[in-house]
């Protein structure tokens, strides 16, 4: 039966998958559910996420050492549980066992270099990985820390998948045009690999602040200009509490990025035709980037008094960053295997 799974087809699977786990850990962010399954692997000792709130009480006066966050009397909906239950299946029960999967067929498929071996054992490690830190933003609480740390893992999973993919597709001589990335050069490969940290770090405070009790209404809630792009009306705001006021620290971040990006895309264009492999990802990641700097003013200027904000731009926000930074980091793994390649042809 291995025989007949193509290695690419999978690997192209486990890609998508593993952008919708991300997706749905953000469902659970914007519907505070992180602390609706107190325990790992578990959920209030169960293997359902049917769990009533009496069950629920009777689960923490057994367990007295663990106290939710919200108070000592804070109970979650079913539908709330069910997110984070619905997360915690997909990605160790699904994704995990698919990924071992992967890993054999690789190993039985024929034609498959060393490269392919070693990106299929990072996979293998990465989602391991990534099991240990979801147990571990479990027991913390959902830190704020230990949020970031849950989405880098995420992200530098789906990455080893992209490589994986990338890597099979050129030994089987199938690498489609707009995966070519050479001829290039390393001051290309460095700019990719700059551009792409600084996205993820606007990803690292986002969540800093998504997860952090004030931080989104640290600039106001006094709607266009005074709140956004303004921080209280100011325009550079000064910094007395790096944790609560660490939206404006995010915004600080986000524009040295924007303006980095829009240099290095204009950069490309004038170093390469337009119509090049390297320039389009270029633009389409800060494309992606500009848009979503427009998602998060609309996030922040939806707050009302009676429904707060809208959270579902929340979610809308973190998927798009996720894609600026993939597609960026594609382009960063795609020049670096094709100078790889122009060395070995030398």
């Amino acid at each position: 039966m291995l025989d007949k799974i193509q290695a690419k087809r999978l690997t192209g699977a486990l890609v998508i998958v593993t952008f919708l786990v991300i997706a749905l850990g953000g469902v659970i962010r914007i519907y505070d559910a992180g602390e609706s399954c107190p325990d790992w692997p578990t959920c209030f000792g169960t293997i359902g996420f049917d769990v009533s709130e009496a069950e629920q009480g009777a689960w923490y006066e057994a367990h007295p050492d663990e106290v939710d966050s919200r108070g000592s009397d804070h109970r979650y909906t079913t539908f709330q549980i069910f997110t984070e239950w619905a997360h915690r299946l997909l990605a160790g029960a699904v994704l995990g066992p698919l990924v071992l999967l992967n890993w054999l067929i690789v190993r039985r498929e024929e034609g498959l270099g060393s490269e392919v071996y070693l990106a299929s054992s990072v996979t293998v490690a990465l989602i391991v990985w990534q099991g240990a830190v979801g147990w571990l933003t479990v027991s913390m609480d959902n830190e704020h820390w230990s949020v970031a740390l849950h989405l880098g893992s995420a992200l530098a999973f789906m990455l080893s998948l992209i490589w994986l993919w990338l890597a099979v597709s050129r030994d089987h001589s199938k690498l489609p045009d707009w995966a070519n990335f050479g001829p290039t050069s390393k001051k290309w490969r460095s700019w990719l690999f700059w551009l792409s940290t600084g996205i993820l770090f606007t990803l690292f405070s986002g969540a800093f602040v998504s997860t952090t009790h004030g931080a989104n209404t640290s600039c106001g809630v006094n709607g266009l200009f005074e709140s956004w792009p303004l921080c209280h009306g100011e325009l550079i705001s000064s910094v007395h509490d790096w944790v609560l006021q660490s939206q404006i620290i995010h915004r600080w971040i986000v524009a040295g990025v924007a303006v980095s990006l829009l240099g290095a895309s204009w950069l490309a264009w004038k170093e390469f035709e337009s119509d090049s492999v390297l320039c389009k990802w270029f633009w389409v990641s800060t494309v992606l980037y500009l848009v979503n700097i427009s998602i998060g003013a609309l996030y922040i200027l939806s707050w009302n008094i009676s429904d707060g904000y809208t959270e579902y731009l929340s979610l809308i926000h973190l998927l798009v960053a996720s894609l600026s930074f993939i597609v960026l980091s594609t382009a960063w793994m795609g020049t670096t295997m094709a100078l790889v390649a122009e060395a070995g042809d030398e």
